[in-house]
């Protein structure tokens, strides 16, 4: 007989109820898991797309990410022609607000070299950009389609191809579209704001600039040492591709790791409390009966595995009914929230060894039961 099954079913309203908060809460749980991982994997996804084995930046700055960078054009020839570069291309970063139909897209633009490193590697509809000028792929999160017209800047642009889960850490969809059309959206002023500069006699810039330049390597050809020999340039610098993104995950998400982790803890210490407060309730609630097995010889693991039985079931029915909630709902979310099998069986081991804690205060105050308690009225 389980003593631990037959008391959830007599108690069997209260304990759904339970359950169903416990499964809020793991929910909220999964979620702050899920958003801390896709806001990593978007982070790393901007950076791993370009398939790029060195990033050429300007000198003494971590960019193009994590700080602004800005080089000359003709950076990529000088790239190209060292010894070990296979191919180069120019990027382009900037984050812009676009109208489309009643609402506001805020859209990160990349712009890239046609036929060079740092564009869309897969096309989930449509095509990619073939023509110079005026056409984007975009992310699907924009909402927009092939065929859609976007205002950018002073130009208008044709959607022709969407891709997948491409954003940068703050959540903006990407758009690609050419480096020279990303250069004039980068430089180019409103008409009163240009007619301003020129009653001034500014003078226009020496030339185009961009980001980042991307090589990728012959196989077998050193990244350190190729790295290395461009920091010689004083007025650039260089990062392998293990740098770029250990600067992404150490800088620019590592607020949102430790904020997200805090959070978690917060979570988890009051879900532990939860438990524990609601073993200590049913079992106060049936000391009687708790005193009548010991008064007829029942050891006290069997009133301890009673206790634990129940706590442990909470959980585990709280985690499951969590896991189906944020399974459902997860798509709805403005962030992206990815959850991987080891978080799951993370949280599991964490909320195995949380009820087994908080059943404690339960089993403290079952052990010290006095059997002839059964015999009062």
């Amino acid at each position: 007989m389980n003593l631990a099954l037959r008391d959830v079913r007599h108690n069997l309203f209260r304990f759904v109820l339970t359950c169903l908060g416990l499964g809020l809460l793991m929910t909220v749980v999964l979620a702050m898991m899920g958003i801390y991982n896709g806001l990593v994997a978007d982070a790393l996804n901007i950076v791993k797309a370009p398939q790029a084995d060195i990033w050429v930046v300007e000198a003494q700055t971590q960019g193009p990410f994590a700080e602004a960078s800005a080089i000359p054009g003709a950076t990529r020839d000088a790239v190209a022609r060292l010894h070990g570069v296979a191919q180069a291309g120019s990027l382009t970063y900037q984050t812009v607000e676009a109208p489309f139909r009643d609402r506001t897209l805020r859209l990160y633009v990349i712009g890239y070299e046609r036929g060079r490193p740092g564009g869309p590697q897969q096309i989930a509809q449509g095509r990619g950009l073939e023509a110079g000028h005026f056409e984007l792929v975009a992310d699907i999160k924009t909402g927009l389609v092939p065929g859609d017209t976007l205002v950018l800047g002073r130009k208008r642009f044709t959607v022709v191809g969407l891709v997948r889960d491409t954003m940068n850490s703050g959540g903006d969809p990407a758009v690609y579209i050419t480096l020279a059309d990303a250069q004039v959206l980068q430089t180019q002023l409103a008409p009163p704001a240009a007619r301003v500069q020129a009653a001034r006699g500014a003078t226009a810039p020496a030339g185009p600039t961009v980001a980042a330049v991307i090589a990728r390597l012959d196989p077998n050809v050193d990244p350190q040492t190729v790295a290395q020999t461009v920091r010689q340039w004083k007025h650039l610098s260089a990062l392998t591709q293990a740098e770029q993104e250990d600067i992404l995950v150490r800088s620019v998400v590592d607020k949102a790791r430790k904020q997200i982790g805090l959070f978690l803890g917060i979570l988890l210490t009051v879900s532990a409390v939860v438990i524990a407060l609601i073993i200590y309730t049913m079992t106060m609630e049936k000391l009687k009966q708790i005193a009548t097995l010991k008064l007829i010889g029942a050891p006290d693991r069997t009133i301890v595995g009673l206790i634990v039985q129940q706590s442990l079931a909470l959980g585990v029915a709280g985690l499951g009914l969590g896991l189906v909630l944020i399974l459902l709902v997860k798509d709805v979310f403005p962030r992206r929230v990815l959850l991987e099998p080891v978080n799951v069986v993370a949280l599991t081991g964490i909320i195995l060894v949380v009820c087994v804690l908080a059943s404690g205060l339960g089993v403290r105050a079952a052990l010290r039961v006095d059997p002839a308690t059964a015999l009062g009225s």
